[in-house]
């Protein structure tokens, strides 16, 4: 039995350690489920879920870069209905928690699949505010302080659940989202999600990814992360998950000190599938060996 206590709670709602997954990188753990044990995990966040199924941007739709990669996968994801009657059924086996992200192209869309989840057996909503709004021509909803408090309000007035807005790092100043969205009413804010970035195939004298541009994530965007966690834990009351970049304890404890009450792993999942259990085992016996009782002494230790 371990000396040290890893659990937090965030709105309300009690994990036992403080490490998830970036939605889009681990599904909804079925993939995963054969080689690590979704009972060590503190949540499992699930893939973006829309109110109708999306079929994602053509392909190719991925390509690796130095430090990490880049995506377009364009949410394609099942609908909701699929979702609720495959999904939560599987992850309600586990003794972890269950975070469902949420995307869409519109207001109505983003309110009727949280409307739909209402009665789900999960945990907390997360809501991808990084969509393209198409009545606002494309700009995403986290691009534009007044766009994601909205968002975030409306979210809240139909949601059952506590929410998580996730923040996009493509804006000039990320505590003005923050700060945004709190003022909306949301629970927790997370962060980062993938930074916008291109890669050229010069053999083929063409883009990488079918949609030009993709997101960028991986190690090469983890310094960007620490620093906008850090400057988020500081800018608001409400707790903040950070991600981008993270492939071990040691990158996992970088967030927690500069402020992350919880940690999601992404990309380092396609590299080795075990990063999660190797990052929750290595927080632990650094607590142990610095004789850390608590998580809580080093939440936001670095001010």
């Amino acid at each position: 039995m371990s000396k040290v206590n890893m659990s937090v709670d965030i709105a309300g709602v009690h994990f036992n350690n403080p490490v998830t997954v970036a939605s889009g990188t681990f599904g909804s753990g079925m993939e995963y489920g054969e080689y690590v044990d979704l009972n060590r995990l503190g949540a499992v966040t699930t893939k973006g879920v829309a109110n109708v199924a999306w079929p994602g941007n053509p392909t190719p739709r991925i390509a690796e870069t130095y430090g990490g990669m880049i995506n377009a996968i364009g949410l394609q994801n099942p609908g909701i209905d699929t979702f609720l009657s495959r999904d939560i059924p599987f992850l309600k086996k586990f003794d972890t928690r269950i975070i469902v992200n949420v995307c869409g192209k519109t207001k109505e869309d983003y309110i009727d699949a949280v409307e739909k989840l209402s009665d789900a057996p999960v945990d907390m909503l997360e809501i991808n505010i990084s969509c393209p709004n198409v009545k606002e021509g494309g700009i995403a909803f986290g691009q534009k302080a007044d766009m994601a408090e909205d968002i975030t309000r409306a979210v809240k007035k139909v949601s059952k659940h506590p929410v998580i807005m996730k923040l996009s790092p493509n804006v000039t100043d990320i505590t003005e989202m923050a700060k945004a969205v709190e003022a909306g009413g949301a629970d927790a804010v997370s962060l980062i999600n993938t930074i916008t970035g291109m890669k050229i195939d010069i053999n083929r004298r063409t883009f990488a990814v079918a949609n030009k541009t993709g997101g960028l994530s991986g190690p090469a965007i983890k310094p960007v992360a620490v620093r906008m966690v850090y400057q988020t834990a500081n800018a608001v009351k409400i707790p903040v998950i950070g991600m981008g970049g993270i492939a071990s304890a040691e990158d996992a404890l970088e967030f927690i000190m500069a402020g992350a009450t919880m940690v999601s792993v992404g990309t380092a999942n396609f590299n080795d599938p075990l990063t999660t259990i190797k990052v929750i085992d290595g927080i632990e016996s650094f607590m142990e060996q610095k004789n850390i009782t608590d998580i809580h002494e080093i939440i936001g230790c670095v001010k």
